[in-house]
């Protein structure tokens, strides 16, 4: 989601200004004929979209088995400089990540080599009540483990060492000084320890390192030759890729993303730049939040997700049965199941880290598929840049949605 693994970095401006408002962003796909009927509108949703929130970049693919195909490029992948986005720039694919690891945890499952009843204590014996929180809970944000990305000291060396490689048992340590936020079950809370520890499972039961089962049960059999989990000590992003930017630090955003008003002002009048955080190391993230793609591989990965090519046919039923509102007081809102959510009619799931934001998702209903990303973490107003972009063009798909889709991770835990 938006705000699901993102650590946002120092407030330091990059040296080289915004382009224009004038002149940026600009898409790279005229509209032409052959274009799909929605391309016109879409393209002008974005384009605006991105003026109004200072979106350096975004790369945009739709699919409607009605209307076509469309993919367009938009922007600039290093502001200030004439450096167009591409449809094979990768990216950092933030909690998609999340949906990644659920999968790999249902595959084992239908292979009869856990139980999502399972309590989390059977495989780690020092989690806080973890003979009474089980896989399902972990996976559906329920388990009420605090989320180590609100640990302030944490939050200050992702600040201060954008570099250090980290290691889950470091990150689990600082969890689990503290408290559970609540009793297991009693509440949705998104918090990435939960997401860890599932990595640490699917790690035990394998045999295999995380990033091993991922290529073996995912990328390889979905073709998604491009996409790929890296090792903790690697913070390359491979070649072509945008540059990646984020507003504020890891502490400021501790409880908002969005800027104090004068700080917002000035970053929307392009006087305060965003930090440059292609380099910072994402082992912080893990299984929650590491994984790299492209939009043509997630745009794979979506209709494989929510179409059910992974998983057989009763273990996805497991998977789409256990979506639930994330407030039970608003039931039409997002929702959130084993790794997989719910934004309006769209199924999928966002990603966010510094400096790059996705999303893909798919209508069960009519098979529109929709994949974004762009090289901006949050807009000014605290808003995940490619759920702005969704938003704007959700509807020219859906003229009567009644209200834009919700975030289910809408408060910030990096």
């Amino acid at each position: 989601m938006a705000t699901t693994v993102c650590a946002l970095g120092a407030l330091a401006a990059c040296g080289a200004p915004s382009p224009p408002a004038s002149t940026a962003p600009t898409s790279t796909s005229a509209a032409a004929p052959g274009l799909p009927a929605y391309a016109v509108a879409a393209q002008e949703k974005i384009a605006a979209a991105m003026k109004a929130n200072v979106i350096p970049g975004a790369v945009v693919r739709i699919s409607s088995p009605t209307q076509g195909d469309w993919t367009a490029t938009f922007g600039t992948g290093t502001i200030g400089r004439d450096d167009p986005m591409t449809v094979d720039d990768h990216i950092r694919a933030g909690s998609i990540t999340k949906t990644m690891t659920s999968t790999v945890i249902l595959q084992l499952v239908q292979e009869g080599k856990l139980s999502l009843e399972d309590p989390i204590g059977k495989y780690r014996s020092d989690v806080p009540g973890g003979d009474g929180i089980t896989i399902a809970q972990l996976a559906e944000m329920r388990s009420g483990l605090y989320s180590y990305t609100f640990d302030p000291s944490f939050n200050r060396t992702l600040d201060d060492d954008p570099g250090k490689a980290w290691t889950p048992d470091e990150l689990l340590a600082i969890a689990f000084a503290h408290p559970p936020d609540a009793r297991p079950g009693t509440t949705f809370e998104y918090s990435n320890t939960n997401i860890v520890l599932l990595g640490l499972v699917i790690e035990q039961l394998t045999g295999e390192p995380l990033e091993k089962a991922f290529a073996e049960r995912i990328f390889t059999p979905l073709g998604m030759t491009r996409t790929s989990l890296p090792v903790r000590t690697d913070a390359t992003i491979p070649a072509p890729h945008p540059q990646g930017y984020s507003f504020g630090t890891n502490v400021s955003t501790m409880q908002t993303y969005a800027l104090p008003a004068d700080q917002e002002a000035a970053a929307l009048a392009g006087t305060l730049q965003p930090n440059d955080e292609t380099d910072a190391n994402p082992s912080w993230a893990w299984a929650a939040g590491g994984a790299i793609s492209t939009v043509p591989d997630l745009f794979t990965y979506a209709q494989a997700l929510v179409g059910g090519r992974l998983l057989d046919a009763a273990t996805q039923k497991v998977r789409m049965d256990s979506i639930q509102p994330t407030d039970p007081a608003h039931p039409d809102a997002a929702g959130y199941g084993i790794g997989i959510a719910k934004f309006g009619p769209l199924l999928g799931h966002d990603g966010q880290i510094p400096g790059f934001m996705t999303f893909t998702g798919q209508d069960p209903a009519t098979g529109l598929t929709i994949t974004i990303a762009t090289n901006l973490a949050t807009v000014p107003s605290g808003e995940g840049s490619a759920l702005t972009l969704l938003k704007a063009i959700l509807p020219v798909f859906y003229p009567n949605l009644q209200a834009p889709p919700g975030n289910p991770a809408a408060v910030p835990n990096r």
